[in-house]
């Protein structure tokens, strides 16, 4: 069943459609999330494991795991029926045209619904590279990988989102200026770099022309003191009339939800009436 994410977030704040197990890098089960979900007293939830990849990933689920891993949703919605709302859902990577949300083994699939994110970009030389995660690993890939190039990376990041967006076939867009945040640790003015601002406007007006439900994603609040997007730009999300869904991207059931609250009250102050 697909969820109504406008009138979910219409009628309450205590919900995540963002939320890893240890199917992929989570680090908790299922069960735990669930009866975590149901203890806060939750009304939705939604499990998006990183999805199967065709390359190399510690973060990724196996294919293998798929069947059981919606099985487990299946069995945690029937042990709390009438508490909390499950869904089975997945965080979908986009790699390029042939695999994304719109590849058939996704839609084939019967999820309940998807978020859709970069997290792998291609190098100059077209091997996928993960630019997600720790700063100390982006650091030695851009050695690497990409020839110390920054403009490159952040480039060919947004020029893959703007790939994705187009692709469509997905739910919920992912955190989409996450790279934001290892670029400013590399260079910490890149944020304030014209031509930055210029990919990002660019991105942004074409979320809005999708109509595409767009995440307030708080993971790296309490770490990195970010928000993805960043705060700055949910005023002309909010004045686009975007629907807004607040996710914690939980990796473990008791972050659950970590700094959405904070985030719902800068959205409410914002004037975001829900």
């Amino acid at each position: 069943m697909r969820p109504d994410f406008d009138a979910i977030t219409r009628s309450t704040r205590l919900y995540n459609f963002h939320t890893h197990t240890q199917y992929c890098d989570g680090r908790d089960t299922v069960e735990a999330v669930a009866d975590m979900a149901v203890s806060l007293g939750f009304a939705h939830i939604g499990f998006t494991p990183h999805s199967p990849v065709p390359i190399a990933s510690p973060c990724n689920m196996s294919g293998a795991d798929v069947a059981a891993y919606i099985r487990q949703v299946g069995l945690a919605a029937g042990r709390h029926r009438g508490r909390c709302e499950f869904y089975t859902g997945m965080e979908i990577d986009y790699l390029g045209p042939d695999w994304g949300a719109s590849s058939p083994y996704f839609t084939d699939l019967g999820l309940d619904f998807c978020v859709s994110s970069i997290h792998f970009i291609p190098s100059q030389s077209g091997e996928l590279i993960d630019i997600d995660g720790h700063y100390d690993r982006f650091a030695a890939n851009m050695h690497t990988h990409f020839r110390d190039d920054l403009r490159y990376v952040v480039s060919t990041y947004f020029e893959r989102s703007m790939q994705m967006l187009a692709a469509g076939y997905f739910d919920i867009l992912g955190h989409f200026d996450k790279v934001a945040q290892n670029a400013s640790y590399h260079q910490p003015d890149i944020e304030q770099q014209g031509w930055y601002g210029d990919l990002l406007d660019t991105y942004l007006d074409e979320i809005v022309k999708s109509g595409v439900t767009v995440e307030i994603n708080t993971k790296a609040r309490a770490e990195h003191r970010r928000f993805f997007p960043h705060e700055r730009l949910w005023p002309r999300l909010i004045e686009a009339g975007v629907t807004i869904v607040v996710n914690s991207d939980a990796h473990y059931a008791a972050r659950l939800n970590a700094a959405r609250d904070e985030a719902h009250d800068i959205l409410t102050t914002l004037g975001y009436e829900r």
